[in-house]
């Protein structure tokens, strides 16, 4: 048996890694990660690792999709084969070279030709180990040559600058008419020149292969110059043989999604279109709604819509009229709020973004033993002891959220009120129905899941780097939590009889433990505050909610005039008041900043100390760097850290992007440590932390999805003209759409695709334009990148192609 993870990783860098399956050939994960992507890559891989006691863990194998390749398999169930893991293999990073060809006379007067080679440099080489110290080697390739010329090594840097030239002698037959040849002499078109990239190593393994390019000479042409850069490759026949069925398979599900996002003008008539929704009567010939109606499922419309109308300002009203319209068809009030319909996506998603920091991370302080399934138990344990436990969980959960109505955010209480108002004016006979409203979608869809499946919600820190560290990943805790999450979602849903709501008896048993008044009562309190509108202002809660936190490294501040300024690992703690960091997690902080002293959050360039993914949080006095442990991290650090910051009044408009050393600043050379930024900041964000959102960009998601499902907005055009024409019985193809009113709801499609196919038309003349204008072997589309061979072969089959 096997103790395996697995790691996903943007070309070699890892940004994500699963827990630990112990024992198992066969382990199942199920966890969800999802990131955006903060540079270019070329693979999306993922590793999978067996855990070793003293090592980090052995790789048993890998898989690797191209970046064209990621369309194929988008939001599809696919079983992959893993492959085998070899340096070889792994490669990332791009070179710069120069080819010059020149004639030379020799004193006999033979014209010989010499080739000069120019290494300029690379980018984005792969850190091997910690640690990446390049060289390249090139060599001519041909029938009698094999020497090789190597570049100096240079140390701590992915990506290197050479600027060295190599010089190689060709000869060319002067002609071609002499019958035969005392040495078979060169043509230099069959020549061609390899250039490898190697990691100089000081183990005894010898270096390590970086990747190479292999160019013939035949690119010189009549002109006999080439300039250009190339992706680096893996190594032909590198791998050796394994048998691949051996290794066994990995099921992913990847969902990729590429936005081109044009500026704001271009969205404006769809973006109105969208925004004007709630005022719409009826609401179901609303844009938002026919959204929801066109898309296959209702989550892929919910997350761009909330997103669009949360950074507007407009999602009460917008939810309060879809779920109005919804309470209104609902015959039963026991299903209120009970299908997968757009309003409940849409408060699903609502909750997610505005309740993540109000989410109180539910972990579970000791182990304990709680299964009370008489045929799970094993023999050491005892049933009445591991019901006592359990017990001690859930009232502790339930009093921490029954007791936290007050941090419940206003957006959330808003459309709990307006849920609430609905449902009591609908069923006015039904006591109970203003609590089940709310409570179907705060406990059912919030706290429950929450406490099942915590990383659904980003609350526990995905797995540390460190494996002794992991929380969370044995089935003991998981039945744990799935226990107490039953138990919760009963006791939030006020049913009449709660020991029939459970299929098992054992659970019916322990849920009379609370079948007492006092839970009930509990549970109504908090629905009513949660429910009532506009109660208290946000900004008056005092309680600091926790935003982020984990391990980083950080370089000293350099406080003592004479203490040395090395890294060392920290534990860094993001609150909405201070930013801290301490020796290890859960001791005291070491350094506390409050948020109002931070000026300034940026990225800082990779040479100041020659180290990947730093920034720096810029204080009146000097500038904390920190490096995160990979690219995705450090964006996330960045991002939250600039939003918590946004409203300082001392915020800075110009930074350093280089660190000062040796008596200077890297980036402007100035000598003063005070001097002023050489560099415009770069955060203009909203202040609002929970409105993270790029309206634009969530438009043009919106507009994607018209666009993939135009061939269903024109049938709706359809089914409102055979409605309002010909109201008898519904043609069958058109029976699946929620029509009200045929002529408003015709009026909001005409005005859609209108909207979509304008956009339409500035994209395909953007990328036209775009296609112009790109040079194959420039630094953004290097030699050897097949995306964009793809790309180009597409533009120039659909050049005339438009909607």
């Amino acid at each position: 048996m096997r103790d395996c993870y697995c790691t996903v990783n943007l070309d070699q860098e890892e940004v994500f890694r699963t827990k630990i399956v112990e024992k198992s050939l066969c382990p199942f994960y199920g966890e969800d990660f999802y990131c955006e992507i903060p540079r270019s890559f070329r693979h999306l891989s993922f590793y999978v690792f067996d855990r070793e006691v003293f090592r980090r863990g052995s790789s048993i194998g890998k898989v690797a999709v191209k970046k064209e390749d990621l369309q194929k398999y988008h939001g599809k169930d696919t079983w992959f084969q893993l492959q085998p893991v070899s340096a070889d293999s792994e490669v990332q990073g791009k070179v710069h070279l120069e080819l010059r060809l020149s004639e030379v006379i020799t004193d006999s007067g033979v014209i010989n030709h010499k080739l000069a080679t120019r290494v300029l440099e690379c980018q984005g080489l792969p850190i091997v180990n910690g640690q990446c110290d390049p060289y390249a080697a090139v060599s001519l390739l041909g029938p009698s040559r094999s020497e090789a010329k190597k570049t100096k090594v240079k140390r701590k840097t992915n990506n290197p600058q050479f600027d060295e030239v190599f010089y190689f002698e060709v000869t060319r037959p002067l002609s071609y008419t002499k019958r035969q040849f005392d040495v078979e002499e060169e043509d230099v078109d069959k020549l061609a020149l390899r250039v490898d990239l190697w990691n100089a190593s000081n183990l005894k393994f010898g270096d390590e292969f970086l990747g190479g390019v292999r160019v013939p000479l035949r690119v010189l042409g009549q002109a006999g110059v080439h300039d250009a850069w190339y992706f680096l490759q893996p190594r032909e026949n590198g791998g050796k043989s394994v048998k691949v069925e051996e290794l066994g398979s990995l099921r992913l599900n990847i969902v990729y999604t590429e936005d081109h996002v044009f500026p704001s003008e271009h969205y404006t008539p769809l973006r109105d279109l969208l925004l004007h929704s709630a005022n719409v009567e009826p609401v179901s010939a609303s844009t938002a709604n026919i959204l929801g109606e066109v898309c296959r499922e209702k989550q892929e419309a919910a997350i761009p819509l909330v997103r669009l109308f949360l950074h507007y300002g407009k999602i009460v009203p917008f939810i309060s009229a879809i779920a109005h319209a919804e309470v209104n068809r609902t015959q039963d009030p026991n299903t209120i709020f009970r299908g997968n319909s757009l309003t409940s996506k849409c408060i699903d998603e609502t909750m997610k973004l505005a309740g993540m920091h109000y989410l109180i991370c539910l972990s579970l302080f000791k182990k304990k033993s709680c299964e009370i399934d008489p045929v799970k138990l094993k023999e050491s344990e005892n049933l009445e002891t591991n019901r006592e436990n359990l017990r001690h969980y859930v009232d502790r959960i339930f009093n921490v959220i029954t007791t936290s109505g007050v941090r419940c955010p206003t957006v959330m209480c808003d459309i709990f009120f307006s849920l609430r108002e609905s449902a009591a004016t609908r069923f006015q006979v039904d006591q109970d129905v203003r609590y089940t409203a709310v409570s179907s979608f705060i406990f059912l869809r919030f706290f429950a899941p929450a406490i099942l499946s915590p990383n659904l919600f980003h609350l526990r820190p995905h797995h540390p780097l460190n494996p002794q560290h992991l929380l969370h990943s044995d089935p003991a805790t998981s039945r744990t939590l799935t226990l107490i999450s039953k138990t919760i979602q009963t006791l939030g849903s006020l049913a009449k009889s709660k020991s029939a709501n459970f299929k098992e008896s054992y659970m019916a048993a322990f849920y009379d433990y609370f079948n007492e008044q006092k839970y009930a009562d509990a549970v109504k309190n908090f629905l009513d505050l949660i429910s009532t509108s506009g109660k208290w202002d946000q900004k008056s809660i005092e309680t600091p909610i926790m935003l982020k936190e984990g391990f980083m490294i950080k370089r000293a501040q350099g406080r003592n005039r004479f203490g040395l300024k090395n890294f060392k690992k920290r534990w860094f703690r993001l609150t909405n008041h201070e930013f801290t960091y301490h020796r290890t997690k859960g001791e005291g902080a070491l350094c506390s900043i409050p948020i109002e002293n931070i000026l300034a959050v940026e990225r800082l360039e990779e040479e100041s100390f020659k180290m990947k993914n730093m920034f720096q949080v810029i204080q009146p006095e000097r500038a904390l760097y920190i490096q995160a442990n990979n690219c995705v991290e450090a964006r996330d650090w960045i991002d939250i850290l600039t939003k918590v910051s946004q409203c300082n009044r001392k915020r800075l408009s110009t930074y350093h992007p280089s660190a000062y050393l040796n008596g200077h600043w890297l980036c402007c050379k100035l000598s003063a440590d005070a001097a002023p930024g050489c560099t415009p900041c770069t955060g203009g964000l909203p202040a609002n932390i929970q409105l993270d959102v790029d309206g634009d960009r969530e438009t043009e998601r919106i507009y994607s999805l018209f666009s993939t499902y135009m061939t269903k907005l024109i049938k709706m055009q359809e089914a409102c003209g055979s409605k309002s024409v010909y109201d008898g019985p519904e043609q069958e193809e058109y029976s699946s759409f929620v029509i009200d009113d045929p002529q408003e709801t015709y009026k909001t499609l005409k005005q859609i695709v209108s909207a979509v196919q304008t956009l339409e038309q500035q994209h395909t003349k953007y990328k036209r334009d775009k296609f112009k204008k790109t040079k194959i072997g420039s630094q953004e589309h290097p030699i050897g990148d097949k995306s964009f061979q793809c790309y180009i072969r597409q533009q120039s089959e659909s050049s005339t192609y438009s909607i």
